[in-house]
């Protein structure tokens, strides 16, 4: 049976923080939808002290800042762009249309066409997350998206250079430099100087995940994404250097962000317990990844690998890390968590910035029922029919009077009679 050694906040905690920020983000996309342009100049004014003549980047000013982006850094980039590029390819070429005659004369079929134009969100704050522009910008180009729009807010005052660098080589046809959730309902909603999007994607703070929950049914989106998660699963294979290690990697995160450890040795949950006190005495972010550890860590022993299973599923966490003697075994066995990253010479960071899986990712239990951000997601799958014979048609009629009769529509059975009467009679005399 599981025991918890560290449990974080509870739901009845957790609850009364999402209703404060559900309140302040409905005031801000009512404001904006009533007011467009002059209401985001405010915020933006109010929340990032930013009040250029337009948000919109020129493409002298881009060309300007990449040039101020060392190169080392612009060929690490065009590297992790690549990887992404690459992967987001792979995942394309799986899938196809298709079009299948399933009775003679009968065509069904199925497209997938991509979404016309999407809005992407690049955190920025003190974590400005250049590899978020790969992750959304890039991959919905390669799905074929027709137009990209991409906000990022100004970081003190200041452009970030990279980011912006990384959004132009990903390919975004227009660039705003523009946060929080002035930039998400900008994009969804339109303003004078904004044309609205069919899409949201992109992770960000609370707000920015709020703004997105609202908006979902006037735009789509890529996912709910709450603060990050990371589940470490070890065995005594593993070391406590490690794991803490890895907790803390995504604990730094945000003081919200969850970290848990399920492991079948209560010798190295107490060994990690140590070494993560270690750590935080050295950790340029240990303000943020003590007070996430603190309030939101969790700590699991179990009996076996087999429950571990069973707990880990319960969590359905965004990043999974697979510390154990045989890591692929949670390959097989597991079914809710957002990415797997198996054995020790993987990690997290590895997946998050450079290796090539996307890193939008299901948080809070979403990994339940859906995955990540890629390709697909930026396509629609339509489906067509055809009947190419009144022979097809007349027979498929037949059918389809006495259906809908069973449900008492009277205008759909007269669709399929009309049909009967009119091609039953020609193929008779065919």
């Amino acid at each position: 049976m599981a025991k918890y050694l560290k449990i974080g906040k509870t739901k009845e905690e957790l609850a009364v923080q999402a209703v404060q920020v559900s309140e302040t983000v409905k005031n801000i996309l009512e404001d904006i939808e009533n007011n467009g342009d002059h209401a985001v100049r405010s915020y933006s004014e109010r929340f990032d002290k930013w009040s250029p003549d337009s948000f919109k980047l020129t493409r002298e000013q881009i060309e300007e800042i990449i040039s101020r982006v060392p190169e080392d850094t612009i060929n690490d980039i065009k590297f992790a762009q690549a990887q992404i590029r690459g992967f987001a390819e792979a995942q394309k070429s799986a899938l196809r249309d298709i079009e299948v005659e399933t009775l003679p004369g009968v065509f069904l079929g199925h497209k997938n066409i991509p979404v016309n134009s999407v809005g992407c969100y690049i955190p920025g704050g003190r974590y400005p997350m250049v590899a978020s522009a790969h992750m959304s910008v890039l991959t919905a180009k390669v799905a074929g998206v027709k137009r990209v729009i991409a906000c990022t807010p100004p970081i003190n005052g200041e452009v970030p250079a990279a980011t912006v660098a990384a959004m132009a080589l990903a390919g975004a046809d227009d660039i705003y430099l523009l946060g929080g959730v002035q930039a998400m309902a900008a994009m969804a909603l339109g303003t004078e100087t904004i044309e609205a999007v069919d899409m949201l994607v992109g992770p960000g703070n609370a707000f920015v995940a709020e703004a997105k929950r609202q908006l979902f049914g006037r735009v789509g989106i890529d996912l709910l994404a709450g603060p990050t998660e990371v589940l470490v699963i070890a065995d005594e294979t593993s070391d406590a250097e490690i794991v803490a290690t890895d907790l803390l990697g995504q604990a730094e995160h945000g003081p919200t962000s969850p970290a848990a450890l399920i492991t079948t040795s209560e010798e190295l949950a107490n060994e990690t317990v140590k070494e993560i006190e270690r750590q935080l005495q050295t950790l340029e972010t240990a303000d943020v990844a003590r007070t996430a550890w603190q309030e939101y860590g969790k700590i699991i022993v179990v009996e076996s690998i087999e429950e571990a299973v069973v707990e880990a599923d319960k969590l359905a966490y965004e990043h999974v890390e697979i510390l154990t003697e045989n890591p692929r075994y949670f390959l097989e066995k597991m079914t809710n968590y957002g990415a797997l990253f198996l054995g020790p010479e993987t990690n997290v960071a590895y997946g998050d910035k450079v290796i090539g899986t996307n890193h939008t990712l299901p948080t809070k239990g979403a990994a339940r029922y859906t995955g990540g951000l890629w390709v697909g997601k930026f396509l629609k799958t339509c489906t067509y029919q055809e009947i190419r014979t009144p022979e097809a048609s007349a027979k498929i009629g037949e059918y389809a009077e006495r259906l809908c009769d069973l449900e008492n529509f009277a205008g759909h059975r007269e669709q399929a009679l009309l049909r009967v009467r009119r091609y039953k009679k020609e193929s008779v005399h065919q």
